[in-house]
């Protein structure tokens, strides 16, 4: 192995923390992962311990660098869960609380009142972002009330905010390094599209003192270098960091127009690269996908809270939890095949609220449709069937964008090996679908945009190590077929709607 070629990336998700290494040609050596825990405190809460996130990302690194041996580590990379906020003390790290992850709900009565007060249009046209609890300004305000005296703290400079990637940045530095990226200072709503920067209106807005805000830098670029973190060489050098869903689309296809990237995890994200911050799509986020060390690239996306999360609610609930791991996915496979239809069942899985492009935080979960005939297999379908349902809501939303084009879709993440699952949409949305096997693409983005820092590479030279993708194309007949059940299925929605209205 040649020295200096391996990119150790930390792909710190929701569910897992993994750790991946790649070697000069792009190809994963070894990972390691372990799990992490989510508490739900209070409906609608969501949250995990901001210890936790540390000690098993440092955990996996250093088991990762243990493998491949610390001389031939070139630089570490980082993609992260987006929108989850973490506050702390910056004279000793700790935390001011728990993290506050992006599916929380808890600020839903202050981001109403921001609507009730008329900010959604000036917020939408600062940040490209709807009034949603999902962004992290919000969890940011709830952090610093939390605690005596912390607004007065945060203007003192001794209380730090940010997202998982500058917490994470924080630690593996020792404390030296407290920055964050564009792709993830995007999504914290503070940020201005249009000046790249912390915008003042929206600080004063949600009460965020600048002085507790991170730095923000290129996502493929010198952060920082490791230090004082047990079983981690200090030295080695941070060379990217990106939320994940902005890594799998930079590892799909380098931000290729019409190329739409949809990540299937516990929620989903679905982007589209534009050529603007310029959005009239009031229903979906403008963002920024990345800046490459060369220049900014926008994204445009729908964020949806419960895709994979839906299957999970519905496995558990009928038992299947039971069975192994391998048997478990075995049966998502069979069973959704092994009947005709759900029978009418529509599951609209608004857990903890809808996302884009409904944006309604009030909203909560409903089975419309069941019979005295509808089994485990109907049930189970219909819970699959809802993730492609809400995927083309975004995608059809999408299309209202004159910069939006769409020749495939490429997808991510672990409810995409079902086979079923992926011709379901192909033939729904009538595009071809196209399957990444790499189950770490995040890591495999954030690692590109390490490698293009590390060489002095233009993107266009990535191409090179790019993932091969499985296609699944759509039946035309059955896509004509599809659209009547998708049809009830927004009428589901709206009815989900109804009911959470208030009176």
């Amino acid at each position: 192995m040649a020295s200096k070629e391996v990119i150790i990336a930390l792909d710190e998700g929701t569910t897992n923390a993994k750790a991946v290494a790649l070697d000069a040609s792009g190809k994963v050596l070894v990972s390691r992962s372990r799990a992490l825990s989510i508490n739900t405190p209070r409906e609608g809460w969501v949250e995990q311990p901001a210890e936790l996130l540390v000690s098993a990302s440092l955990a996996v690194i250093a088991e990762v660098i243990e493998t491949v041996g610390a001389d031939n580590v070139a630089a570490l990379a980082i993609s992260n869960q987006r929108e989850t906020a973490v506050g702390w003390y910056r004279n000793n790290g700790r935390p001011l609380g728990a993290a506050i992850t992006w599916q929380c709900s808890r600020t839903a009565g202050f981001c109403q009142s921001l609507r009730q007060q008329g900010k959604e249009a000036q917020i939408k046209a600062v940040t490209g972002l709807p009034i949603a609890p999902l962004f992290s300004a919000s969890k940011m305000r709830w952090l610093l009330e939390s605690v005596p005296n912390g607004v007065g703290l945060a203007e003192s400079g001794e209380i730090c905010l940010g997202t998982v990637d500058s917490w994470l940045l924080w630690n593996l530095t020792g404390g030296d390094a407290f920055c964050c990226d564009y792709s993830n200072a995007a999504r914290t709503q503070l940020f201005n599209l249009h000046t790249a920067n912390w915008d003042d209106e929206m600080l004063a807005l949600f009460g965020i003192p600048r002085q507790a805000l991170p730095e923000i830098r290129p996502s493929s670029g010198l952060f920082g270098y490791t230090h004082k973190c047990a079983g981690i060489p200090d030295g080695i050098p941070v060379m990217a960091m990106i939320g994940d869903s902005h890594a799998a689309l930079f590892a799909h296809g380098l931000g290729s127009a019409g190329c739409v990237k949809a990540t299937y995890g516990t929620g989903s994200s679905v982007m589209a690269p534009v050529n603007s911050a310029q959005s009239g799509v009031d229903a979906l986020a403008t963002t920024v996908a990345w800046h490459d060390g060369e220049r900014l690239v926008y994204g445009l996306e729908g964020n949806i809270p419960h895709t994979g999360d839906a299957v999970a609610w519905m496995v558990e609930s009928t038992g299947l939890d039971l069975l192994p791991p391998s048997e478990l996915a075995q049966q998502l496979s069979q069973l959704p095949a092994s009947v005709d239809s759900t029978l009418g069942v529509y599951f609209v899985p608004a857990l903890t609220g809808l996302g884009a492009p409904w944006w309604d935080e009030n909203a909560r979960g409903m089975i419309r449709g069941l019979s005295r005939g509808v089994k485990r297999a109907h049930l189970v379908r219909a819970a699959l069937e809802s993730i492609t349902y809400q995927i083309a809501d975004v995608v059809m939303t999408m299309r209202q964008h004159d910069d939006f084009a769409l020749t495939a879709l490429m997808v991510d993440g672990g409810p995409t090996r079902n086979d079923w699952l992926m011709q379901y949409q192909a033939d729904l949305l009538g595009c071809p679908v196209m399957r990444s096997d790499v189950t770490e693409l995040s890591a495999m983005g954030a690692a590109l945009l390490a490698r293009k820092a590390q060489r002095g590479l233009p993107t266009a030279e990535l191409r090179q190590f790019l993932p091969e993708h499985v296609s699944f194309q759509p039946d035309m007949a059955r896509h004509g077929r599809l659209q009547k059940r998708w049809h009830e299925w927004q009428s589901a929605v709206e009815l989900t709607r109804l009911q959470t209205a208030p009176l």
